[in-house]
């Protein structure tokens, strides 16, 4: 394992980042989560799920679990590197795949420009969001206690992703472009997703993993 190596491989993903609306439409919204049989051990049995709702619904519509081996070490800001490849099992294996895919972790919002978001957008060329629950990268204003309220995440005057309150008077999630979509878009499909603190896409699916570790 080469740091250095790694850190080239993320400052080359964010250069390929497309911060801009490329779809035609968004019928179907996507989450991915992972979850460990240990999380401290390394390697350790583990799970990536996918729940995909409709939109006009938000009801699901289709939802898939794999179960795999992660043998990457936690390294804080190379999070791709851990949980990606079973991420991109998981893609593989899709049945039904949604017009977006909301992932549990940052976009843009990174040191290097290219978190787990990102990083699963630009190798499977799909349209991908960022949606963490803690902040990783870069410096905002106080927010409002009110549902929409949101404020800018920055780094040296440069825009990374922004801070949104999903619901009122809750912590604010942190969004940011993963791939092909710009951020004002992002925060707005996130929020119109939203019925609770975590965006339906991916609370579902940490839901239905939760369901899976238990009965394995």
């Amino acid at each position: 394992m080469d740091i250095e190596e790694l850190k080239k491989i993320q400052l080359e993903c964010a250069k390929k980042v497309l911060k801009k609306d490329d779809f035609e439409s968004i019928k179907t919204v996507g989450g991915i989560d992972l979850t460990f049989e240990d999380i401290k051990e390394n390697p350790t049995k583990a799970w990536a799920g996918i729940v995909v709702l409709d939109m006009k619904t938000l009801k699901p519509v289709y939802e898939d679990v794999i179960e795999g081996v992660v043998d990457f070490p936690y390294i804080p800001t190379f999070l791709a590197f851990r949980e990606l490849p079973l991420m991109l099992k998981l893609y593989e294996n899709l049945k039904l795949k949604p017009d977006v895919y909301f992932i549990d972790g940052q976009g843009v919002a990174h040191p290097r420009g290219c978190g787990i978001a990102s990083h699963f957008g630009i190798v499977t060329n799909s349209v991908s969001v960022g949606v963490a629950k803690t902040r990783l990268f870069g410096y905002h204003k106080e927010l409002e206690g009110k549902r929409g309220s949101y404020a800018y995440l920055t780094y040296k005057g440069n825009i990374v992703g922004a801070v949104l309150r999903t619901r009122d008077n809750t912590d604010p999630i942190y969004v940011s472009v993963g791939h092909r979509i710009s951020l004002e878009t992002a925060v707005d499909l996130v929020l119109k997703v939203s019925l609770y603190r975590i965006p339906e896409p991916t609370r579902l699916a940490h839901n239905l993993l939760q369901k899976v570790r238990k009965n394995r």
